[in-house]
């Protein structure tokens, strides 16, 4: 649901404010943090997984003395940080996107339809309260 002229003046007074208030806080609101939280943890994946081939080999290395174990932890250590990097990619918005709100997109299957029917159901709440405070109050 777009919002409406005066909650998107509202919103843009807001922004100004906050600007005027304490610019240095709002550009660090306005760059892509979510983007940027999940290229940095897709890089520390990727390096989490260079080190879980340096312990696979390392495990290989020492077979003999019994090592073994270090090759297991190796290749768990790979398999959790491809999890994080595949995880962390799909979650990545695009550089193009505008980042949505907690509704995602529509790919996101059951879970974003029973967000999306929660937020329609709050802001159906929100109206008739804005609705009752008008009607009443004046």
């Amino acid at each position: 649901m777009p919002l409406s002229e005066h909650e998107q003046r509202m919103l843009e007074q807001m922004e100004r404010a906050l600007y005027a208030e304490d610019p240095k806080f709002a550009t660090a609101l306005e760059g892509s943090g979510l983007r940027t939280y999940t290229r940095r943890r897709v890089y520390q994946a990727v390096a989490g997984f260079l080190v879980g081939i340096a312990l696979l080999m390392a495990g290989l290395v020492f077979y003999e003395d019994g090592l073994i174990w270090i090759s297991v932890v190796g290749f768990l250590v790979m398999l959790g940080c491809a999890v994080l990097v595949v995880t962390g990619w799909r979650k990545a918005p695009r550089p193009g996107e505008q980042q949505q709100g907690r509704g995602g997109t529509a790919a996101g299957g059951r879970r974003t339809q029973a967000r999306r029917s929660m937020m329609d159901r709050i802001e159906a709440r929100w109206q008739r309260r804005r609705d009752e405070q008008q009607g009443g109050g004046h």
